[in-house]
């Protein structure tokens, strides 16, 4: 059980991580430092929602790993 928690684990950290790399770049290289203020509520609206969606998906996984019983 403890293995498969690291695993949830990891697939909860690790597209969290790829997710905010990519926004970080594309907030860089798509100049939206310089758009005007509404684009930039849109795009950290869209960033924060994203990873609510993933961080919410990858908590479930873990609390069903955490709640799963083995049948013997």
């Amino acid at each position: 059980m403890a293995t498969e928690l690291r695993r949830e684990v990891l697939l909860l950290l690790v597209p969290v991580l790829v997710l905010d790399a990519v926004f970080v770049a594309i907030y860089l290289l798509g100049n939206v430092r310089g758009a005007s203020d509404p684009a930039k509520v849109v795009f950290t609206a869209v960033w924060t929602l994203t990873i609510l969606v993933v961080a919410i998906r990858g908590l479930s996984r873990i609390r069903s790993a955490r709640l799963h019983k083995p049948v013997d």
